[in-house]
């Protein structure tokens, strides 16, 4: 594999189209021998950063240090590989970024990526690396890992370093990553994670909440049983539980008033001076979260405080939910965008537990419907992300997994 992609031969459409330079790494290490993809929000010395957005790019010009969260897999052995499309200024699902295109998803390439860690997600399923840094702030390592059949953790808020990263919304952003399989995706968690502070038991406390389950499509729910009874297998039978607090109106709209508050509060100012063109969905969304006011945000920002008291509680230190990842399989590339915004929305409402909360959650491609890959997710108490990535091997290891 080589040590900078072929910009001129990229099936995936996955990597920017900077010129290669020389990013050294360890010659040895944990990592050694795993080249890997880095989202186009992370500083890479040696290279531009873009936030997917052409006008930032011209911004912010060649860096001249390198993230620490990048340095690390660095210092551990793993080979850079190449800056992966972002979707622009990371405020979008989809996997579409009007500028510089669309990475293909290599495990559906006639369904959309998803987003914004689309570049990332199409590059490790495509097989041009091992694995590749993306971020997940409303879900944007979860839902192209559901939908290109990939591994994909949201971490524990604040657990992975985004220090030399472009933000969006800062107290939702987290730092993940993607792999094809759990050995792999387990080496780097060891480097990237470490111990857990209190992990998990040896036998956890699986939790089946109905009110989550819901929000997939019977079609999907469908596909995902036999996932589902093959974690039960692994892991112990589910139980029941009850994880919305209020409804679920309720927790999106005070995830989006978050979300957009602090997008606006973060890329309000270069919007505003300088007007920059702006892709299909994201104008509209940033013209939305301009008006979020005060009241509303310190509303909701008290109403996360209740939310991650509720799931704390119902977790213990023991507790792990059992839930779909994204409601269904990834909708079509040539779905109009009214559509594609339908089913973010939708998606949201499952999305916004681990958001909200700050809790880990660790999807896994076990399932697949209409030929396409669609992720099932363990999500644990705050702190255990390790422990999660332990139990995906347990999962992997059963003679029934397909991970």
């Amino acid at each position: 594999m080589p040590n900078t992609p072929d910009v001129l031969h990229d099936p995936a459409h996955a990597f920017m189209p900077y010129p290669g330079m020389s990013v050294p790494h360890a010659a040895s290490g944990p990592l050694s021998g795993l080249g890997f993809g880095v989202k186009d929000l992370f500083h890479v010395s040696g290279y531009p950063t873009s936030g997917g957005q052409p006008f930032l790019l011209a911004m912010l010009g060649v860096q001249h240090h390198t993230a620490p969260t990048v340095q690390t897999l660095l210092d551990a052995g793993a080979r850079f590989v190449g800056k992966t499309v972002t979707d622009e200024l990371a405020f979008s699902m989809n996997g579409q970024n009007a500028h510089f295109g669309s990475p293909i998803n290599g495990a559906a390439p006639g369904r959309i990526a998803g987003g914004s860690s689309s570049g990332s997600a199409a590059a490790v399923s495509h097989g041009l690396c091992d694995f590749a840094l993306g971020t997940d702030t409303g879900g944007s390592v979860r839902a192209p890992a559901s939908h290109c059949g990939l591994v994909g953790l949201r971490p524990t808020h604040g657990r992975v370093s985004l220090q030399g990263a472009l933000d969006l919304s800062p107290s939702l952003d987290t730092c993940g990553w993607f792999t094809r399989d759990v050995p792999t995706f387990a080496r780097v968690a060891d480097v990237l994670l470490g111990e857990d502070c209190e992990p998990l038991p040896d036998r956890v406390r699986l939790l089946a909440p109905a009110d989550l389950w819901a929000l997939a499509t019977p079609g999907a729910r469908k596909a995902l049983a036999p996932a589902r009874q093959r974690i039960e297998t692994a892991l112990g039978k589910a139980g029941a539980a009850k994880v919305v607090l209020e409804s679920l109106d309720a927790m999106y709209w005070h995830f989006r008033h978050i979300q957009g508050h602090e997008a606006w509060q973060v890329d309000g100012g270069f919007i505003r001076r300088f007007s920059p063109p702006l892709g299909p969905g994201v104008a509209e969304r940033f013209a939305w979260s301009a008006g979020v006011t005060d009241e509303k945000v310190a509303a909701s920002r008290a109403f996360r405080d209740r939310f991650r008291h509720h799931l704390a509680k119902l977790l213990g230190t023991d507790g792990v939910l059992l839930m779909p990842t994204m409601p269904d399989i990834a909708p079509r590339i040539d779905e109009p965008e009214s559509a594609l915004e339908d089913y973010r929305n939708r998606a949201i409402r499952l999305l916004c537990v681990a958001g909200l909360s700050g809790f880990p959650q660790l999807s896994l491609p076990l399932s697949r419907r209409d030929s396409a890959p669609l992720g099932i997710s363990l999500l644990g108490p705050v702190g255990s992300d390790r422990s999660l990535v332990r139990l995906a091997e347990r999962i992997a290891a059963s003679p029934m997994s397909e991970a």
